[in-house]
């Protein structure tokens, strides 16, 4: 915009550039008070005690872990960069912090058995979250387990497991478990690191089993429905499933069998269905906002001995084939005589009627979401040449994002369905001053802060408000 021009102009500085200078000096200043919550939210938690029981051989090894998620909480993804914890007036805050050679030592301490110690205390403190914060509304009618799994690149040739596997990429394999209700964003329920050439399914039902048990302790008591696409279709994981009470939703492949029993559905059964909102199809490489839906009984694992066959429903959603580079050759150059379609068929057990049932198993897609929060926050990277360092990595990335979560639901309004990387923007990364007064620290927050109705709302219930434990 021209300076004669009428109009709003660009923000521009308000002295000239010579003016200013930068002194780094003041002991007083933090960058991230909203980690000040936080900490309190995971020691009422009980966090610290339960990392108090881990074996790892190293002295101060809960004051380490500890230091390393809220590292992460306030956006470290890297051993480096937990040293953001050091500066100004943060040691005024908290006891104990380490330097980042410490704590990357430390990590590299880890044995698989160190890990999966790990593994169950993150597994212990979403249950604990949940009691102090709504992070589930709803659970106690319904919720869903979604598994997945993700490959983290990584780069050089010392990091330990790295491979390449169904993507052709060369790294680590990372295998989730979220749980989430209809009114609620996904929590991490489960995580395992994986080598970077694994099987989708390798170990997914152990993990599986493992999830249940923490949905169940978080207060799914509901229907639990689980969701997973068709790299997750074995018997090991509709078994796990059903041993521990829960619903199943898998997508098929299409195999034979599948295909004849989609070629078995009557055309009068099928149900016309539409969109609320366009969505894209890759496959079919066009926007679809139309379907078409229909069910028959179908039986699975028909190779297994005759007690292991599972017989229920078979979902199929049908879109027609109308792009010209996916339809069958000469389709649609000679006209349309008969209709071409894609077919996306789902083996469920869930008591949901047929048109809710499909719909509720294309929002496993939310598990998405929560592999994109971790790429773009603890994940993204993979940080140490040491397996077992890495995997010791992604636990406490996992409570970080529980962690992360829980002070979402507590400051409300928005807050509780935003991503990590806006609560860490409003909530976490806060500059304050530390005053002193009558024995008391005051932080002294900037004025006019956007979000400011959430952080004080944040801080008064996890630093003051005696907490309400729902079960009481």
């Amino acid at each position: 915009m021209n300076p004669g021009q009428k109009g709003i102009r660009w923000m521009e500085l308000s002295h000239e550039r010579w003016r200013i200078s930068a002194r780094f000096d003041d002991p007083n200043l933090v960058s991230c008070a909203g980690l000040i919550p936080v900490s309190a939210l995971a020691t009422r938690a009980g966090l610290p005690r339960l990392l108090e029981r881990l074996s790892v051989p190293a002295a101060n090894a809960a004051t380490k872990l500890l230091a390393v998620v809220l590292g992460m909480v306030a956006g470290a993804d890297s051993i480096t960069d937990l040293d953001l914890l050091r500066h100004g007036g943060m040691r005024r805050l908290f006891g104990g912090v380490r330097a980042p050679s410490t704590l990357g030592t430390f990590l590299r301490a880890f044995t698989f058995g160190h890990v999966r110690q790990l593994d169950a205390v993150a597994a212990r403190l979403l249950p604990a979250l949940a009691r102090w914060a709504p992070l589930l509304p709803g659970a106690d009618q319904i919720a869903y387990l979604d598994v997945d799994d993700t490959v983290r690149e990584t780069h050089g040739y010392a990091k330990q497991g790295a491979g390449r596997g169904y993507t052709g990429v060369n790294g680590l394999n990372v295998l989730l478990a979220t749980l989430s209700t209809l009114g609620s964003v996904p929590l991490i329920a489960a995580a395992r690191l994986r080598r970077g050439g694994t099987n989708s399914l390798r170990g997914a039902h152990h993990l599986l089993a493992e999830a249940l048990g923490v949905a169940k302790a978080t207060g799914a008591t509901g229907l639990l429905v689980v969701r997973a696409d068709s790299a997750f279709y074995a018997h090991a994981v509709v078994a796990a499933a059903r041993r521990a009470g829960a619903r199943f939703s898998v997508t098929l492949r299409h195999t034979p069998t599948v295909l004849a029993a989609i070629a078995a559905i009557d055309q009068a059964a099928w149900t016309a269905i539409e969109y609320p909102r366009a969505v894209w199809d890759p496959e079919a490489g066009r926007w679809v906002s139309d379907a078409e839906v229909a069910e028959i009984g179908f039986t699975a694992f028909t190779g297994r001995r005759r007690a292991e066959h599972v017989t229920t429903r078979l979902i199929v959603r049908r879109v027609r084939r109308l792009n010209p580079d996916t339809a069958p050759a000469g389709h649609l150059a000679q006209g349309e005589l008969f209709a071409a379609y894609r077919y996306h068929a789902i083996f469920t057990d869930s008591p949901l009627s047929m048109l809710a049932a499909e719909a509720a198993h294309r929002d496993h897609a939310v598990v998405e979401q929560v592999i994109a929060d971790l790429k773009n926050s603890a994940l993204a990277h993979l940080p140490s040449g040491h397996f077992g360092a890495n995997g010791a990595w992604l636990a406490c990335a996992v409570m970080a994002y529980n962690l992360t979560r829980a002070a979402g639901a507590l400051a409300g309004a928005m807050h509780p369905k935003a991503r990590t990387a806006t609560l860490r923007t409003r909530l976490i990364t806060v500059p304050a001053r530390i005053a002193r007064s009558a024995r008391r620290l005051v932080l002294h927050l900037p004025r006019d802060w956007p979000w400011e109705a959430g952080l004080d709302e944040l801080l008064r219930r996890a630093l003051h408000d005696p907490l309400t434990d729902p079960a009481t």
